[in-house]
Order: structure tokens, then sequence, then C-alpha cells
């Protein structure tokens, strides 16, 4: 039985750059599957006051579904060997906040 996944596009804009510069403007989109409702999670680590930054609670829960996806579909990949031990403890303190 194949596992469903939720489908997801994200584009990534680059607005100004640091030296105050906007072009060349640069811009990229991407497919991908998630098993997570990913604008529930957002939501959820919105409600949890983690941060005192609305914009960096949504760019951490982003941030921290793109790559646990990645993780998990890698686990055997030995660049996440020492992610495996202590990636469970930081997601279950994450979920008991």
């Amino acid at each position: 039985m194949e596992k469903r996944s939720n489908k997801y596009y994200l584009t990534l804009s680059l607005k100004q750059y640091a030296n105050g510069e906007t072009e060349p403007a640069k811009e990229l989109g991407i497919e991908f599957d998630n098993h997570d409702e990913i604008f529930g999670i957002i939501d959820k680590i919105r409600e949890k006051n983690i941060f005192a930054d609305d914009s960096e609670a949504v760019q951490f829960a982003i941030g921290l579904k793109l790559f646990s996806e990645i993780k998990i579909k890698n686990r055997k990949n030995p660049l996440f060997d020492e992610l495996n031990e202590v990636f469970p403890v930081f997601m279950k303190k994450l979920k008991s906040l």
C-alpha cells in the first residue's frame, strides 16, 4: 500500500541583497511531498509562542518540516547518523512545550 503524502509548491524569492541592491532578482520554486500538513504545523508552532517574532515561528516550522522529511527519507545516509539519535529527543521536547 502506497503511503499518502501532501503535495506542496514552495516559492523562494530574493527581494534584496545584504548590500541593499535589488537586482538581479532571484526566484526558485520547488514541488515536494510531506507526510504532515505543514500549515497545521505552522499554526501549532505559532500557538506555542516559542519565538517572540511570528515570522520566526513560520520560518522555523517550514525549515523543520523540510529538513525532517529529507532526514526521514534518507535515514540510512551516514550524514544523519548522529542526528538519528538526538532528533527524536528534540521532537519530543518541541511537542511537549
